[in-house]
Formats: C-alpha cells, sequence, structure tokens
C-alpha cells in the first residue's frame, strides 16, 4: 500500500534542513500531501536521594531552553516545508518517559517515519536523544533512516538485505512503493559456504516476486566470511546502492530490546539511507 502521509522526527537544536528537504522530495515522488513534523525533549531529571535539592532556577532555565529548542524546530518545519505539501501538522511534547514511546505511539497517524541516524553522546544523556532500536521495534510502521547531509533519496540502486524470515518480507512488502521507483534492485543473502545454491533460491523466488510488481531486481548469494554486517555493506558499496532495505530482527525482556548486529551496526548508523521495519 502506498503511504498516504509521512511522518519526519526533528532532533531539538540541530539542523534540520536537509532532513526536511529530504521528506519534502520524498512526499512528492509518493505523491503524498500531508507531513507532521515531530519533536520530543525530556526535562532535567534528578538521580539521588529524595532529599537531593535542584534549584527552582535551574529547572525553569531548563523548561525555557527545551521551549526554544521545540519552537525553533517547529519554525523551520514549517519554514522549509511551506507550499511543498498541502497538509502540514506538528507535534511535540515534553516527557519524563521514553521518547521512543512517545514518537512510536504517534506514528499511528502516519505510514512513514523519516529520520536521522543515532546520534553520538552519552547512553546517559535522554533528553534529547532517541533510542532508534528502541523506536523501529515500537513503531509497528517502517522508518527510513538517512544521513543529516542527504536532501535526496538516491533510488538509481537498492539493495535488500534478505533472511528468509517474517521481519525480511514485511520490509520488502512496507519498501515496494520505493522500490518501484528505483532503477534496480538487488536482493542479496549472506549465507554459509554449503548453503548458497539454497540461498540463490530463495532470493530468486523473492526477486521474481518483486519483478511481478514491476521492480526490476535481480539476485545475489555470497558465501559468509564471517562479518555479515561488513560483507553486506561492501556490496552496497559495490553496487553504489542509495538505500539498503532491511528487517528488524529482535526480542525484548525486561523492556529491553536486542537487535541483530546487521540491524544495529549497519542500518541504524548508515552510510546510505536504510529503509527497516519490524
Amino acid at each position: 500500500m502506498a503511504p498516504a502521509s509521512l511522518m519526519v522526527r526533528l532532533a531539538p537544536n540541530v539542523a534540520n534542513d536537509a532532513l526536511l528537504l529530504f521528506t519534502a522530495d520524498l512526499a512528492a515522488r509518493l505523491k503524498v500531501t500531508k507531513i507532521i513534523g515531530i519533536a520530543a525533549c525530556q526535562p532535567l531529571q534528578v538521580y539521588g536521594s529524595l532529599d537531593t535539592y535542584v534549584p527552582q532556577d535551574l529547572i525553569d532555565r531548563d523548561r525555557a531552553q527545551i521551549e526554544s529548542e521545540l519552537k525553533a524546530a517547529e519554525g523551520r518545519f514549517r519554514t522549509v516545508l511551506q507550499g511543498k505539501v498541502t497538509d502540514l501538522e506538528w507535534r511535540s511534547t515534553v516527557t519524563y518517559g521514553s521518547l521512543a514511546d512517545y514518537i512510536a505511539q504517534q506514528m499511528r497517524a502516519a505510514d512513514l517515519l523519516v529520520t536521522m541516524p543515532e546520534e553520538g553522546g552519552s547512553l546517559l544523556d535522554t533528553s534529547r536523544q532517541v533510542d532508534l532500536a528502541d523506536l523501529v521495534l515500537r513503531a509497528g510502521r517502517p522508518v527510513l533512516v538517512v544521513s543529516a547531509a542527504v536532501d535526496k533519496l538516491d533510488l538509481r540502486s537498492v539493495v535488500v538485505g534478505w533472511k528468509d524470515s517474517r521481519e525480511a518480507r514485511r520490509a520488502l512488502e512496507d519498501a515496494l512503493p520505493l522500490l518501484k521507483l528505483a532503477d534496480r534492485a538487488t536482493v542479496v543473502e549472506i549465507a554459509s559456504g554449503e548453503d548458497v545454491p539454497e540461498a540463490r533460491a530463495r532470493i530468486e523466488d523473492v526477486a521474481d516476486w518483486l519483478a511481478r510488481h514491476g521492480v526490476a531486481a535481480s539476485a545475489r548469494a555470497v558465501a559468509s566470511l564471517g562479518d555479515d554486517t561488513a560483507q553486506l555493506s561492501s556490496v552496497a558499496a559495490e553496487l553504489d546502492a542509495g538505500l539498503v532495505v532491511g528487517g528488524a530482527y529482535g526480542h525484548t525482556r525486561l523492556r529491553e530490546w536486542v537487535l541483530g548486529g546487521v540491524t544495529r551496526n549497519l542500518l541504524l548508523r548508515p552510510a546510505r539511507a536504510s529503509f527497516l521495519s519490524h
């Protein structure tokens, strides 16, 4: 199903103009008329004993800073996208809860989320950073991760990282509207040496399925050398891929998500755009 609305996550206090131009271009190519901008912050949180004192002035200055950052993000959202789509909507919040939870909940209103990669910084600083692994696995919608420096999706060559699983099939179907716009798509499976013939048969099925949906697709089975992430990245570079499509693999235990190495290392921190679905 072609998307009817996009959501774009803006990082507060960060230059988001390239991301907004990327989203506008994507909306035009997919004939989407609604874009929802979203941003979230956590207020100052104090860790320590119950009698730890925090000056009210510090709390007030933190809150004012957050409100200023969110207002600035909304301003750039409206300025950059004004006139590019017919329907713009802004959503933001200040919450003590998980930022990923908030954005995932709001994804009920959109078909696809566009976001920049995981930011650097301290793992303890959750005030502005969103755990993308958590978000991808909670959203129930596909997520397109794009570098902050890219303002247009390169669809001349797309790599589909295949694993014969529910997640990969889900990602492939979710990505179909983009794959139909691609000049070519290559389905790649990294398999153990003895499994390469079976892998080739599997991905030829996938390439044939894509072809029946109007996608110019081919298949490539690659014998594993031990580091699947590096190999898939190498193949994507060889094919000059502008987009990598993959399923997000993970499970939860005590509310902590664990993702496979390819998802975490290649797709959430991409050198090129990546499309993930769980």
